[in-house]
């Protein structure tokens, strides 16, 4: 598949606020981005508006703070998914096509049961979920991720193992839980976990590293397939170094740390 035949779906509702980032950062790797609210994908609109989930080759969820977040985070966006689309977003993953979850993504996947689905594609109920930082507070800060995937996760393919890349936080609920006593070792044996919190050394996160507490420093896990990825940190938002927290600091390229998601993702679609 050519870069520019991919099409994403960056779907929205009322409270999401960085589908127009998400949008460019695909389209800044040579892909088609339209942003779609979720009234589209359901035919709750005019037919010339209506769109359908199998016609694009990526969907994408972005950050924000969807419905307000009431409830939990993203509950309400992922109840409306499931109930409308369920069976279309389960046919899309079981497709191999890829999916992403960024922040506010992040916790409507995990609300989906798209993540961790373990035993699965899509759990009926959530096995998991972003608790409120251990803060007790918005954390929005520079943090370094460092990729402990071993190569399962479509996303990743362009970054090292145990390759940093620095990605802006912003969130408030961002830990990680499950009700599953072995959840952070399943995750481990299965290698779903891709990101952890790292200092910039690379060594064990504490605060303010590890922004929200979570189990092992996790910042991002995918599906047992890897083409589903879930991440708290915002890769979208440094596809340019000029974006960095540390852009003035004598980078080797105009590219940011996020770029390098977005370009893997591509490439495992140009092998499709």
């Amino acid at each position: 598949m050519k870069a520019e035949d991919v099409k994403v779906c960056v779907v929205r509702i009322e409270g999401t606020n960085c589908e127009d980032e998400m949008a460019n950062a695909f389209e800044m790797v040579g892909a088609k981005a339209e942003k779609v609210h979720l009234k589209q994908l359901l035919g709750q609109c005019a037919p010339e508006l209506k769109r359908d989930l199998e016609d694009y080759d990526i969907l994408a969820f972005p950050g924000g703070f969807s419905a307000g977040d009431y409830v939990r985070a993203g509950a309400i966006f992922a109840a409306r998914i499931k109930a409308g689309i369920g069976k279309e977003v389960r046919d899309f993953v079981e497709a191999g096509k890829p999916v992403l979850g960024v922040c506010n993504g992040f916790q409507i996947l995990v609300e989906l049961g798209l993540l961790p689905a373990f035993d699965e594609t899509m759990a009926d109920v959530p096995n998991a979920a972003l608790y409120n930082n251990d803060s007790g507070r918005f954390e929005c800060r520079p943090t370094v991720l460092r990729n402990d995937n071993k190569g399962k996760c479509v996303w990743t393919s362009d970054i090292p193992k145990g390759g940093l890349v620095m990605t802006p936080s912003a969130h408030g609920e961002g830990k990680l839980m499950s009700n599953i006593p072995d959840f952070v070792e399943r995750l481990e044996e299965n290698d779903q976990v891709v990101f952890r919190y790292v200092t910039p050394e690379g060594g064990k996160a504490y605060y303010p590293w590890n922004p929200n507490g979570s189990p092992s420093d996790i910042a991002g896990i995918c599906n047992p397939a890897g083409n589903v990825m879930g991440m708290m940190p915002h890769p979208e938002r440094v596809m340019t170094a000029y974006t960095a927290a540390d852009w003035s600091r004598g980078h080797r390229s105009d590219d940011g740390d996020g770029k390098l998601i977005f370009t893997s993702v591509m490439k495992y679609l140009a092998k499709r």
